[in-house]
């Protein structure tokens, strides 16, 4: 395939990385955001969020003059739209917000041409790519001719440079030739196996990914909850039962997070809350995993205060959705660092990812434990794992929801 022009709408932690993928490939690319300091930041070859191996991609894309940045789109032959899809808050089920991807789908209405590719990448509810579609249609665009596809990204955060060439791609086309002609165009860049299917698969697939992640997280939270209460303890528990050649238990935690996991199976059950039972049932187990956190949390500043007669300072471990990123969309720790400091508890966070925060003050471990007298384990940072860390913990109140 001849070397085309890309588009990107979306510069976050997909949009960007696939932008400076496809540089490195020989493809000119454009990257779009309505971020302006992102914007400005990448066209001077930095990056503005953190993930391994990418600032040199994007360093290098950029002084080659294959990668730049702006806050409209221009033509192109490729338009991959990376932009988020999160949900409508209220009563009852949180309802898929696709907002973003509809705006995103209009600003690049004017420049679409015959043969041009259109492909979202956004997690998104079945049938979205059907709507884009509905959208170009009504803004003018003659999409006869036009490829549109979906094809989820599934990597991971920490590893993305690597998995989005290593990992297999699920690529559904709104028909046939429009599978053909966007797998075709994966192909240039994956290494991983590219599967064609039709488009409601497609996107229904990234769902079901992410929805049996949520379900497997929520049966070992809900051990944590029941080992709890009977005094026995869930990591030794799990050890234990995960020497069973069929069994593989995964490990509680303090909730679940990331854009993914905590917001997918939302998008199954908002269509279909009759039939998706387990699925809405994992999704409260785990949210209601951070609340009971936030309780256990409180009841050891409660004993604290009635024991020393003073509020204590409470150093919480981390506060992205995952270890080893700055990543904090949708984190538990996060949720669970605001909620205790919103309720005027003294909380110091300690994030090595991330320099400030709005809201929490946040320091050095090492001056977390020199001056905290409660410490409370939320993320599994490399940091945290350091031997003679784990050993200064053990001499202080320690609530460990991680397993540390």
């Amino acid at each position: 395939m001849e070397k085309k022009v890309i588009c990107v709408v979306g510069l976050g932690y997909i949009g960007l990385p696939t932008a400076a993928l496809l540089a490195s490939n020989g493809y000119t690319v454009l990257g779009v955001d309505v971020n302006t300091h992102a914007v400005e930041t990448i066209n001077q070859g930095n990056i503005h969020i953190v993930e391994p191996d990418l600032d040199a991609y994007v360093r290098s894309a950029v002084s080659a003059k294959r990668l730049s940045a702006s806050t409209t789109p221009s033509a192109a032959d490729v338009f991959m739209i990376c932009v988020p899809t999160p949900f409508h808050e209220g009563d009852g089920i949180p309802q898929p917000n696709i907002d973003y991807v509809l705006s995103a789908t209009r600003s690049i209405s004017p420049f679409v041409k015959s043969g041009d590719l259109i492909i979202l990448e956004s997690t998104s509810p079945v049938g979205t790519t059907e709507k884009m579609a509905e959208v170009l249609t009504d803004c003018g665009v003659d999409i006869s001719n036009v490829h549109m596809a979906y094809c989820p990204e599934r990597v991971l955060p920490g590893k993305i440079m690597a998995e989005l060439v290593e990992n297999d791609r699920v690529i559904g086309g709104l028909t046939p030739s429009s599978t053909k002609a966007v797998a075709d165009f994966y192909r240039t860049f994956v290494r991983g196996t590219v599967l064609e299917t039709d488009v409601r698969t497609a996107e229904m697939c990234k769902l079901t990914e992410n929805s049996f992640r949520d379900v497997n997280i929520a049966f070992a939270n809900e051990l944590s909850l029941i080992c709890d209460k009977e005094g026995i303890d869930v990591w030794e528990l799990i050890k234990l039962a995960n020497r069973h050649p069929r069994v593989n238990i995964l490990t509680p935690g303090a909730g679940v997070g990331g854009h993914c996991i905590a917001v997918d199976p939302w998008f199954i059950v908002a269509r279909d809350p009759e039939n998706a039972r387990i699925i809405r049932t994992a999704r409260e187990v785990n949210n209601s995993k951070t609340e009971w956190a936030i309780d256990k949390v409180k009841s050891a500043i409660a004993d604290f205060h009635a024991k020393h007669g003073r509020k204590p300072v409470v150093a919480c471990l981390g506060l992205a959705f995952k270890p080893d990123i700055d990543d904090l969309r949708e984190s538990p720790a996060l949720f669970i660092a605001k909620n205790l400091h919103d309720r005027e508890h003294d909380i110091i966070a300690v994030e090595p990812n991330i320099e400030s925060h709005g809201v929490l003050s946040i320091v050095s471990l090492e001056d977390a434990v020199e001056c905290a007298d409660i410490f409370v384990g939320l993320v599994k940072h490399k940091e945290f794992m350091q031997a003679n860390i784990i050993e200064s913990l053990k001499q202080k109140s320690f609530i460990d929801f991680i397993g540390l």
